[in-house]
């Protein structure tokens, strides 16, 4: 018990020292800014790329999965031959920052954007306000907005109103407050936001005026179409909705998205067009579903999801091409989601990430599409069990193969006759996938969780998130949690003032780079 208490007193020490270097970098930044701002040293056109959720592993993975997929079979040899496939990989300018708030080494979404957007820690839960909850921050958007005249551009996957974007415009003591959110939203005055559908759009109980009719009142264009958002031209202030939603009204995982159907880089594209102006503008660009797909242990989306982040960045790197002295692009992550580890038990050294390209469908997609009408029609395992090989690739035990004790032996670890990384299901992992569609079938949603159903299952179906475990382990992915963890993330810099973020340092340092490059204060 002594060793605890001492143990938070100094934890809470720590965070505290950090945060005064930070409050001290912070004024030391602002003291030499302006003479670069000045001297017109400054970047005029700002791109902030965060992956939600995306840290090392989720590039890491990415990168080696595109190398295993060039290969000649996927397997490690194929993977040391593998050249950085990520255009920001070779960026100029490499460094890390750490990521813990107020409130845990492991943080959540808004208080790191807080970081990222004002330099300040706060609470997990919270955006741009302190721990009081009675001070909000200014970010970073809206400095330059005010202070240089930027255009300002807010493009994420996930909802609008939600942590991550909301951390560029929105002051509240919960992330939960969406139609508050939604309120600052417009009355920000950015000129462009892109993405998600807006949560709670005409508050909690229903009874509040719609935040579209809103916006449209305070001169936004709301488009809800592609055919509408491909009209849309330069100078144009505009709110847009993806036009094929899908789960919690944000856009589709890549994966999952239809011939034609837009993504995360066509709306950096029309951003740009529709941004750029002789002051400059800034562009903070989130890809929210990698850590949704990592949230549900789903390696594969958050894979797609992760070069799809990519392609929007190839985007500012095109742009960077025709304004090299003048642009600044920086891709960095908020947090890391799931514990996700490049290697796993059953396949000792080796990986078989090829694997994962039998995946053809996301999680949330197999659960909106096939296990609610499973569940509505009773439908059968065996049954069950042949969209399983047809989405995932997952073939059922040969005749014979199957024991009903289901017992982990080295057998089933490593099955004679078969390669590992074989697709085919051990009597271990097919007596697994069976129980798991059993608890799917029987479950209502109200159930309390014991331990071992939540490390088994997290909050998800238990017959989709075993899919995922399986499909993974057999690839040499795993992961280790339901939820964010510590680790640093990457933060990769190209262009004017690149060589600011070099190094290992505070999250809270993105912002302070980003304010001393500008002059802003």
């Amino acid at each position: 018990m002594k060793a605890r208490k001492i143990f938070a007193i100094l934890s809470a020490a720590m965070m505290i020292g950090t945060m005064q270097t930070s409050v001290a970098l912070a004024e030391e930044n602002t003291a030499t800014a302006p003479a670069a701002q000045e001297e017109g040293t400054a970047p005029k056109y700002i791109f902030l790329f965060i992956g939600d959720g995306m840290s090392y592993p989720q590039i890491q993975s990415a990168n080696y999965y595109l190398s295993a997929s060039q290969g000649e079979n996927g397997k490690t040899d194929d993977i040391l031959k593998s050249q950085n496939n990520l255009c920001f990989m070779d960026f100029e300018v490499a460094g890390s920052a750490q990521t813990f708030d107020s409130t845990s080494f492991c943080p959540d979404s808004a208080s790191t954007a807080t970081s990222i957007a004002t330099g300040n820690k706060t609470y997990s839960g919270t955006i741009n306000m302190d721990e009081t909850m009675t001070v909000s921050y200014e970010t970073i958007a809206e400095k330059l907005k005010e202070q240089l005249g930027y255009k300002i551009g807010v493009l994420t996957s996930v909802n609008l109103n939600h942590a991550t974007p909301a951390a560029f415009y929105a002051h509240q003591a919960s992330r939960n407050s969406y139609y508050e959110i939604g309120e600052e939203m417009i009355e920000s005055g950015f000129d462009y936001f892109a993405g998600g559908g807006l949560l709670k759009e005409t508050g909690n109980d229903g009874d509040q005026e719609s935040l579209y009719t809103l916006a449209k009142e305070a001169g936004y264009t709301v488009v809800k179409t592609k055919e509408e958002a491909e009209a849309l031209t330069n100078g144009a202030k505009a709110i847009v909705i993806d036009e094929t939603l899908a789960d919690s009204d944000s856009m589709s995982y890549a994966m999952d998205l239809e011939e034609g159907e837009w993504g995360l880089a066509d709306y950096v594209e029309k951003g740009i067009e529709v941004l750029d102006n002789e002051n400059g503008f800034f562009m903070m660009v989130e890809g929210g579903k990698i850590d949704w797909a990592c949230h549900a242990n789903d390696a594969a989306a958050s894979i797609t999801d992760t070069l799809a982040l990519e392609e929007a960045v190839e985007k500012a790197v095109e742009f960077y091409n025709e304004h090299p002295e003048e642009t600044l692009i920086l891709v960095t992550g908020d947090h890391e989601t799931g514990g996700m580890s490049i290697g796993f038990a059953g396949t000792n050294y080796d990986t078989f990430l090829t694997n994962l390209s039998n995946q053809k469908i996301s999680y949330a997609k197999f659960d909106s599409d096939y296990v609610v009408k499973y569940k509505e029609e009773g439908t059968d395992f065996d049954t069950v069990m042949k969209d399983i090989t047809e989405l995932f690739g997952l073939l059922p035990p040969t005749e014979g193969q199957v024991d009903e004790s289901a017992k982990l032996d080295s057998k089933d670890a490593h099955p004679e006759g078969e390669e590992q990384g074989s697709l085919v299901l051990t009597s271990y992992e097919y007596e697994k996938l069976k129980t798991a569609y059993e608890e799917t079938m029987t479950r209502t949603g109200e159930e309390e969780l014991n331990q071992e159903e939540y490390v088994l299952y997290g909050s998800y179906e238990p017959l989709t998130v075993t899919i995922t475990h399986i499909l993974n382990n057999k690839s040499g992915i795993s992961f280790t949690s339901y939820s964010h963890t510590g680790l640093p993330v990457e933060v990769f810099a190209q262009g004017n003032g690149a060589e600011l973020f070099g190094g290992y340092y505070d999250n809270t340092e993105i912002y302070h780079k980003m304010a001393e490059l500008t002059g802003v204060k």
